[in-house]
């Protein structure tokens, strides 16, 4: 599944299968007097097993309303043919692939409104109640006043200015670094998806423990200036280093104790980076990042999601086709060949799993022929730093069944590797209950204790802080 703002290396056809609840952009319609009864806002979780999304709806008239989804950040879009009234509840959602709607009615002894939301040909049950959206718990999200220096910096990286925060702990230093490198699509510096924020809680734990960590909106977010969809891998891996640049331009900074944390397709660039010699990477630290080829990754991501989707064999079959087609025209850097490829084949999708036209749009760039070019082994082999590469057992995403025994295979010439396996978490290294994205909003720890304990203790092995 494909989540723009997600942390994870993408399933870039997701486009082509439904996407619950997903960017709604419409004009709402508008709707006379509502009962009051059922007038204002009600909130409830869509029921999907293992990963209820939660949705608030405001019924602004009897045939008028607007929906958020905190999740998505998806605040106060309109819905289309509603009817608010006590004995039948209904609405549709939109410009979201599978025909999503909901179908219920007030049940005034429970004071709720109970029924189904529908979308593809599935059903979850949906309850929604008076009591206003509680806001995400999230236990490990620190805030000021920290125990160390937080501070905005920015730099140059080419044409363009890369901006980001670094943390360091009081005092003149010189303190070890850890560059944080982010996954697939447009991040902000914090890393955020679901209300979680990875980055934050890595830098705190790290600074914490006594390393400076400077973490990056990427290009095009933020205060970052550029187009993430229009770079390449020479581009990214450029603000990388231009980072590495600004940190040994610090009397605070030990320049020879700077080293990289990739998560997901960071987990691509880091390695590229550090396997050339001149960049002087200290360590590399490789976070559900994948070991085998961009394009290998897209072929398993399309199965697992069509098949989850309820895809038919032969839909399943079918896609893969589109998909090896897809992924050799970007390769080949024939980005108007990939995009009449990804709209002939949309065009032979039923209506209900049919991408609308910006996100088919969004995947034919040169950003998405980098990662469907991409392979890792070379950069992985070549490496001679202290390696800590870890997978959690729930990721659907950079699946360990997948990844692992590569990642392993291309680190096994050098003398400083650890690869282990977290048994239960997911592609944020959160303790998961099915690993898939629409999970992520549901789960209060932002990354599993044991991991931000492994990642300080392998770091003050290797590089102490002291």
């Amino acid at each position: 599944m494909r989540h723009r703002r997600g942390a994870f290396l993408v399933a870039v056809v997701s486009v082509f299968v439904p996407l619950l609840v997903g960017v709604i952009v419409v004009a709402a319609c508008a709707g006379g007097d509502v009962d009051e009864r059922v007038s204002g806002q009600w909130h409830g979780a869509v029921a999907v097993p293992g990963a209820p999304v939660v949705v608030a709806v405001d019924f602004t008239g009897s045939r008028s309303g607007v929906i958020d989804i905190p999740a998505q950040r998806t605040g106060r879009h309109p819905l289309r043919d509603v009817v608010a009234e006590p004995g039948e509840v209904r609405f549709d959602v939109p410009d979201v692939p599978g025909d999503a709607r909901f179908d219920g009615r007030l049940d005034e002894s429970a004071g709720a409104i109970v029924g189904d939301f529908s979308q593809a040909g599935r059903t979850f049950g949906l309850t929604l109640n008076r009591e206003p959206v509680p806001p995400p718990v999230r236990p490990q999200q620190p805030g000021p006043p920290y125990p160390y220096v937080s501070e905005d910096v920015s730099y140059p990286s080419g044409p363009i200015t890369v901006a980001g925060t670094l943390t360091h702990p009081a005092g003149d230093g010189p303190f070890p670094a850890v560059v944080l490198i982010s996954g697939s699509g447009p991040q902000d510096r914090d890393e955020e998806i679901a209300g979680h924020r990875p980055f934050l809680v890595l830098a705190d734990t790290l600074t914490r423990a006594g390393y400076a960590v400077l973490r990056t909106d990427d290009r095009g977010v933020g205060a970052t200036g550029g187009n993430l969809n229009q770079s390449d891998y020479a581009d990214l891996t450029a603000d990388v280093v231009a980072g590495m640049d600004y940190l040994r331009g610090r009397p605070d900074i030990d320049p020879d104790r700077i080293g990289l944390l990739g998560h997901s397709e960071g987990g691509y660039l880091a390695p590229v980076v550090a396997a050339r010699p001149e960049a002087g990477v200290a360590f590399v630290i490789l976070m559900a990042a994948p070991a085998v080829p961009g394009t290998d990754i897209v072929l398993e991501q399309g199965r697992r999601a069509f098949t989850e989707a309820g895809a038919t064999p032969d839909q399943v079959d079918a896609h893969r086709a589109f998909l090896l087609d897809w992924t050799a025209a970007l390769r080949a850097g024939a980005l108007t060949r990939a995009a009449r490829l990804s709209e002939t084949y949309n065009r032979t999708l039923p209506p209900d799993l049919r991408a609308v036209a910006e996100p088919l749009n969004s995947e034919n760039t040169p950003y998405m022929a980098a990662l469907a070019a991409h392979d890792p082994t070379p950069a992985l082999t070549a490496l001679r730093v202290p390696v800590l590469a870890f997978f959690g057992s729930r990721d659907v995403q950079v699946t360990p069944a997948q990844n692992e025994a590569p990642m392993r295979r291309s680190l096994a010439a050098n003398p400083d590797t650890t690869v282990s396996v977290f048994e239960g978490l997911n592609h944020l290294m959160q303790p998961a209950y099915t690993g898939l994205p629409t999970e992520y909003e549901s789960i209060e720890t932002t990354v599993d204790p044991l991991v931000l304990d492994t990642v300080t203790g392998w770091l003050g092995e290797r590089v102490p802080a002291g």
